[in-house]
């Protein structure tokens, strides 16, 4: 049994702002394509306030210093890189807190809305939406279990919106600093559009920050859902993929100075990603990571997504060979208005 240590009280901790009014951003984790090769791609460019790794799972036989091991709290170093974990056990869930706590995780993240069968099946995920009070056990929890600030990632809901209120309120009632919310039923997937008129209706009822999450793809996609939501930061997974300059571009609507996009920014990005691929990748693995990545930034753009497919089925064997057949496509098509 975990020894309680704290608990947080319910009150408004504002989320940090730059000296310009920009609310605070954050990179989101992405199972897959979301990992420290791009984690670091990104932390190349910059712009971000802070990121949040990969979900860490802990199952009902789960060895707890063994799993914490991938973290690495400094991987992004100076860029925080809080610890995102998922299970339904309250007791595991707090000791893995405590053990990352322990390692130097800035900040725990409870996970509360990955969609995935394998995952919801076990209980966890986005599973913790069908009792409100599952969720609150389970958060408060890990916030009684470590000093550092504990926040939920959550989804609108399981099969549908019905227990919407029940969870965000339960979920502020267990003493977590911030929600982040994505406003997708676990049913929805990654399908229809993103609900951001629940990301203001949670504003509405909250009294602790709340970062919306979910389609933010564009500046104005960003501009928009903070006017319209009254969220207190954001939270951007596809969109940094698809524009890697994002973050930086919404600091520039609030100095109201041009960033200037650099294509040799963009060059190191993709150094850097094909740096950090793990070393036991095989040459084929690496070449379809790249592909992968490209096929996202591709996509974003109507000029280059005419050339997606030919990317994605270029027949070259090393991660280097493929990318110089790639830059002179994306050089020529990349407009301003993304990223170069």
């Amino acid at each position: 049994m975990i020894k309680s240590i704290v608990v947080y009280p319910i009150c408004m901790t504002l989320l940090p702002q730059d000296k310009n009014g920009c609310p605070y951003l954050q990179l989101a984790p992405m199972e897959g394509v979301g990992d420290r090769s791009f984690r670091k791609a990104m932390a190349s460019i910059g712009g971000f306030d802070e990121a949040v790794r990969d979900f860490l799972r802990v199952p009902a036989n789960a060895h707890i210093k063994s799993l914490a091991k991938v973290y690495v709290a400094d991987e992004l170093a100076p860029i925080p890189l809080a610890a995102q974990i998922m299970g339904s056990d309250p007791d595991l869930m707090a000791e893995m807190a405590q053990e990352l706590a322990q390692k130097g995780a800035p900040r725990i993240d409870v996970n509360c809305g990955c969609p995935s069968n394998t995952v919801t099946g076990r209980g966890a995920g986005s599973s913790l939406l069908k009792d409100p009070k599952i969720l609150h056990e389970v958060a408060e929890a890990v916030v009684r279990a470590v000093t550092i600030p504990v926040t939920i990632k959550m989804r609108s809901g399981y099969e549908d919106i019905s227990l919407f209120e029940e969870n965000i309120l339960a979920a502020q009632e267990s003493g977590v600093r911030y929600i982040t919310l994505h406003p997708r039923t676990k049913v929805d997937g990654y399908g229809p559009p993103a609900r951001w008129d629940l990301i203001a209706r949670a504003k509405s009822l909250l009294r602790i920050p709340l970062v919306g999450n979910g389609d933010i793809l564009t500046v104005n996609d960003a501009m928009t859902m903070l006017r319209t939501t009254g969220c207190d930061g954001l939270m951007i997974g596809r969109g940094s993929i698809i524009n890697p300059f994002i973050f930086y571009q919404i600091r520039a609507c609030y100095s109201q100075v041009p960033y200037e996009l650099k294509w040799g920014n963009l060059l190191g990005f993709f150094d850097a990603f094909i740096a950090e691929t793990p070393e036991d990748f095989s040459t084929k693995l690496r070449v379809n990571k790249l592909k992968q990545l490209l096929g996202f930034i591709f996509k974003g753009n109507a000029q280059l997504m005419e050339k997606r497919q030919l990317v994605l089925s270029a027949s070259h064997k090393d991660p280097q060979t493929f990318l110089e057949f790639v830059l002179p496509l994306l050089k020529e098509s990349w407009n301003s208005q993304v990223g170069v």
